[in-house]
């Protein structure tokens, strides 16, 4: 059990502003939605524990309107143990993170996927990079895949274009609750749910937020079957619409259709420049330079001549 952890029950809030205290200042709070996964949760959760980190101000559970009994236990338990598990309708992934953030006291925010494990040294520099880097906005890490399939993930340094065009960073990613207030928090009207990240990684870039890779493992992510990706790839031009249709989208929008005209025409090109090559190799084409080869050379001395 964490040696931190208070348990606190407070009631709803309407808007995402909260008053930050100095009693979070540099510490951070771990926020991890669950939806009827309580067998895996125990796993993130003793993977917290043995971290045992002293940036480590609290851990908040959001019980996202679980309804299989196993898990209503588990989540009994973890409260018993002294983890503060916060109730909440079933409202979605968005909905959930942002109930677990506004009631944090941490001066940053790290959400955990309820089937993921963390990793200590995660906390020790990044925290440490937050507080020595005050332009700094997120930093996010590279995963080690457990589950269905293993290795690691290595993930890019970070791109503004390369971010316009797919996301590329977990939810597992260190930032500071004043970023989140800033942008409005994660986007509970997603009309399909699996690009809340993307969305949020956005919204916080447009707010000239920075991001930085810390090139090392910083948790393990369990690969199996993600309905949600794949929910979201079903309706993949709808959410593509709704997240590039928001006002403050406009310029990213605008440079997202910019890059795909110019991939169009770079592959267009690149099969122009195929073609020409595979008739330059033709016999026939060899051939028939080789034909032509004393007129040109006849056309070259005429034209020093005149």
């Amino acid at each position: 059990m964490l040696d931190k952890v208070e348990v606190r029950h407070v009631p709803s809030e309407p808007s995402l502003q909260m008053t930050h205290t100095s009693i979070g200042e540099g510490k951070v709070s771990i926020v991890i939605p669950c939806h009827n996964q309580g067998t895996k949760l125990r796993e993130a959760v003793a993977s917290i524990e043995q971290v045992r980190n002293a940036n480590l101000l609290e851990v908040i559970v959001v019980d996202d309107g679980s309804s299989d009994v196993k898990t209503r236990k588990i989540l009994d338990e973890l409260e018993q143990d002294g983890h503060y598990v916060l109730a909440e309708p079933n409202c979605g992934l968005g909905a959930a993170r942002n109930a677990g953030i506004r009631r944090a006291k941490g001066e940053f925010i790290l959400p955990l996927g309820s089937d993921n494990r963390l990793r200590d040294a995660y906390l020790n520099e990044g925290v440490s990079l937050l507080k020595n880097n005050i332009c700094l906005g997120v930093v996010y890490a590279d995963a080690e895949y457990f589950g269905d399939r293993t290795g690691r993930s290595h993930v890019q340094e970070f791109d503004l274009l390369s971010m316009i065009r797919g996301n590329f960073i977990d939810t597992c990613a260190l930032f500071r609750k004043k970023l989140w207030e800033e942008v409005g928090g994660y986007d509970e009207h997603m009309p399909w749910t699996g690009w809340e990240d993307w969305d949020f990684w956005l919204r916080v870039a447009n707010r000239q937020g920075t991001f930085v890779h810390l090139a090392k493992v910083g948790f393990d992510h369990r690969a199996g079957s993600d309905s949600l990706r794949l929910q979201a790839h079903e309706h993949r031009l709808d959410l593509l619409n709704y997240i590039f249709g928001k006002p403050e989208m406009v310029c990213y929008r605008l440079i997202r259709e910019m890059d795909e005209h110019a991939q169009i025409l770079r592959a267009r090109i690149q099969s122009m420049e195929d073609l020409v090559r595979s008739i330059k190799g033709l016999r026939s084409y060899r051939l028939g330079r080789g034909l032509l080869a004393p007129a040109r050379l006849l056309r070259k001395l005429w034209r020093s001549f005149h």
